[in-house]
């Protein structure tokens, strides 16, 4: 479908079995790349992992999981893992402190591969919706880790935490820049809203036919500030997953070569 960047599962993200990757599995993926010119790819953690958690069963489960995520990247030279902080179901300090402790250890076992935090839609007791959050998580990380820890904003998940893409899209990336820094900004998720703004919930929408609209959209592709920055879609795939990935592609990229129209 022409894409040039991919985001990865490296296993099954809803179960906790982690499977061993054959070194020839590597070089396949590695010379697949080379051959469909594909430039950047990360995978996504699984579903399962909250390093956050006040449960050390879960916890502990967890940073395994992530862990092994982690080295199986290393192995087949993804550089980034896409994570989402944990939920932190007792204290939100306490589970800030737990979330980048993990980070941290996990890190430290694994050289090499990085993190690209990805901020929530807010949830129950979803840690980062918030900027500060974000930081705050990064923060807490020794320096030595900390170079190795970047992130992704979700356009549905910005919005729905209540940051307002459509009507102060120049004071949502000056508050990122000024809490965060958009030099730590690697990796954007491109999806549409079904939900209004500040709705805390994670539902994905075409590009361009949510609660968003297109205009977000368009300046995101034509923002020089985000020209090296990686984007992926999350969009919904109905039971044609090839031709709605294609139509979303050909939508992102009209947007950054056509003028501005009322109707795409």
């Amino acid at each position: 479908m022409g894409a040039r960047v991919i985001q990865v599962f490296t296993k099954t993200p809803n179960q906790w079995r982690e499977p061993k990757i054959p070194p020839e599995e590597g070089d396949r993926f590695r010379g697949e790349m080379r051959r469909l010119a594909i430039k950047g790819a990360v995978s996504h953690d699984s579903y399962l992992i909250n390093l956050a958690s006040p449960q050390r069963r879960l916890r502990a489960m967890s940073m395994r999981s992530f862990r092994t995520e982690l080295e199986r990247c290393a192995q087949i030279g993804i550089p980034y893992v896409v994570s989402h902080p944990g939920n932190y179901i007792d204290h939100r300090e306490a589970g800030l402190q737990r979330n980048a402790e993990a980070y941290a250890e996990c890190l430290a076992d694994v050289p090499g591969t990085g993190v690209l935090i990805e901020g929530t839609a807010g949830t129950g007791t979803a840690l980062g919706s918030r900027f500060e959050e974000l930081a705050e998580l990064r923060a807490l990380m020794p320096e030595e880790i900390r170079r190795r820890v970047g992130f992704c904003a979700d356009t549905c998940h910005l919005y729905s935490a209540g940051y307002d893409l459509v009507r102060d899209w120049d004071g949502v990336w000056s508050d990122w820049d000024r809490l965060i820094g958009l030099e730590h900004l690697r990796c954007l998720h491109l999806n549409d809203s079904q939900t209004p703004l500040g709705s805390r919930r994670d539902r994905h929408a075409w590009i361009g036919e949510g609660s968003l609209g297109p205009e977000p959209f368009r300046r995101i592709m034509r923002e020089p500030r985000f020209a090296g920055v990686l984007k992926i879609i999350e969009t919904p795939k109905d039971n044609d997953p090839v031709r709605h990935d294609r139509r979303m592609l050909r939508r992102l990229r009209s947007y950054a070569t056509k003028p501005v129209r009322s109707e795409e």
